[in-house]
């Protein structure tokens, strides 16, 4: 996988302003806390992967990252100004993001768990403004399409080449044939110039060949780590490979 430029990535980097953190909820998070005690967190200027268990943070940090670069916290481009209901944590105003020297042509976060939420703002502003909205999401509006075939005509239609995309679990209505697509379009739109910052738990998508995969540990501490030795992948190849071990022990009876 080529990444077009010698400066290609937009986002560098993140580090925590600790001028003004306080105590609690998001700076209680080992991962924050972390963060906050180094100089930052490099990306990768193609595909950065973040992975963790349920709770680690990795949808918070990737939440923040997707503010402080502009994007409505719901999801959507950097022009939704919408909002359902405020569930976003402050870190995004302690974030300082270290950009590269060019400028992304286009961009966009998406948010699995609002995606029906941005849905309804496109079919508003499809309304709404005087230039037509669908067109850019296969045509269709999201809310008549399945949750899955919605997050594939958003990846194949709307975005585009030398765009910054941040995604939260796209992985999450998507069939492991859905995740091949979207794997195949990651690809081509980083050879294209685009940049991605992926939280996921899919060893699909964490097959990209060339994407640096980050792994947030119980201690908060965020470490590179290879594509056979990440969590999501060494689970899974151990549970397919002697599934009925696994099963003896989650349904095993209380003695």
């Amino acid at each position: 996988m080529t990444v077009r430029g010698v400066d290609a990535g937009f986002i560098r980097d993140i580090r925590v302003d600790t001028r003004q953190i306080h105590q609690g909820y998001p700076f209680s998070l080992p991962v924050v806390a972390w963060l906050a005690s180094t100089r930052g967190l490099a990306f990768s200027p193609g595909v950065t992967f973040l992975v963790g268990e349920n709770g680690s943070g990795k949808s918070t940090l990737v939440e923040a990252v997707a503010v402080a670069c502009g994007f409505n916290a719901e999801g959507g481009s950097q022009s939704f100004q919408f909002a359902t209901r405020a569930t976003e944590s402050s870190l995004a105003d302690h974030l300082v993001v270290g950009w590269g020297l060019r400028k992304p042509r286009t961009g966009y976060f998406l948010r699995a768990e609002s995606y029906y939420n941005v849905a309804t703002e496109i079919e508003r502003l499809d309304k709404a403004s005087g230039k037509p909205l669908l067109p850019s999401y296969g045509g269709i509006s999201p809310h008549e399409r399945s949750h899955g075939e919605s997050f594939l005509d958003l990846v194949t239609h709307r975005f585009g080449p030398q765009g910054l995309y941040i995604l939260d679990e796209p992985e999450a209505a998507l069939s492991v044939r859905g995740c091949m697509a979207v794997l195949a379009r990651v690809a081509d739109l980083t050879a294209q110039g685009s940049q991605f910052v992926i939280a996921t738990h899919s060893p699909i998508l964490l097959s990209l060949p060339g994407a640096r995969i980050l792994q947030i540990g119980e201690d908060g501490a965020i470490r590179k780590t290879a594509y056979d030795d990440c969590l999501p992948v060494t689970l899974t190849r151990d549970f397919l490979a002697a599934p009925e071990r696994f099963l003896r022990h989650l349904f095993a009876e209380d003695p």
